[in-house]
């Protein structure tokens, strides 16, 4: 569902970031940009409001993989009532984090699909964000003899790649990471049946 009014849920972005930079004491600016303006012209972010932030503060947001980052996006879409299957529809981004994570990201999958045509197992990629494991899931989309699926539940979910005609009933997920390494770029490869082992 499109998020109703666009003027009133910038408004309250604003308002919020305001907050950190007044009460908080971070030196941020940002700009806010609300409806088909704020589409991700790459098509990998579902977005309708994107939060562009830059000042002296803003390398602090992206460090440990842009925890940070993605905490201000989370009590943001929080603030304008989206359901947790609806927080892709905002972005908030950094220095361009997010375009660079992307590329990262595309990467991997071209590597990780090569593995698993090579090796004829499937390859489990570390717990991510549901907008990073659509960014994965897309960029699979283009490469042939593999298909994805995502396994776990809440914060350890993960996103998987199988040959494509791996019999998913044969397959056993690896066991998370704890979570203060996830949303790692790492992953694990898994023969049926078995644990994960880390690469």
């Amino acid at each position: 569902m499109p998020i109703a009014d666009y003027q009133s849920a910038a408004e309250t972005i604003s308002g919020f970031l305001k907050l950190l930079t007044t009460s908080g004491g971070m030196r941020l600016s940002y700009r806010i940009t609300a409806g088909p303006d704020a589409a991700d012209p790459d098509g990998f972010e579902a977005r309708e409001i994107y939060v562009e932030i830059d000042g002296p503060d803003a390398p602090m947001l992206v460090e440990r993989n842009g925890e940070l980052l993605r905490a201000m996006e989370h009590l943001a879409a929080k603030l304008i009532h989206l359901e947790s299957e609806e927080h892709d529809k905002l972005s908030f981004d950094a220095g361009n984090f997010k375009g660079l994570r992307a590329r990262d990201l595309r990467l991997k999958a071209q590597t990780a699909a090569t593995q698993v045509q090579g090796t004829g197992q499937p390859y489990a990629f570390a717990p991510m964000t549901s907008g990073e494991r659509r960014l994965l899931h897309l960029a699979f989309r283009d490469l042939p003899d593999v298909q994805t699926g995502s396994v776990g539940e809440g914060s350890q979910r993960m996103l998987v790649v199988y040959p494509l005609h791996f019999d998913r009933a044969t397959y056993t997920p690896p066991t998370p990471l704890p979570s203060s390494r996830a949303y790692s770029t790492g992953g694990n490869r898994v023969r049926p049946g078995g644990s994960g082992r880390r690469r």
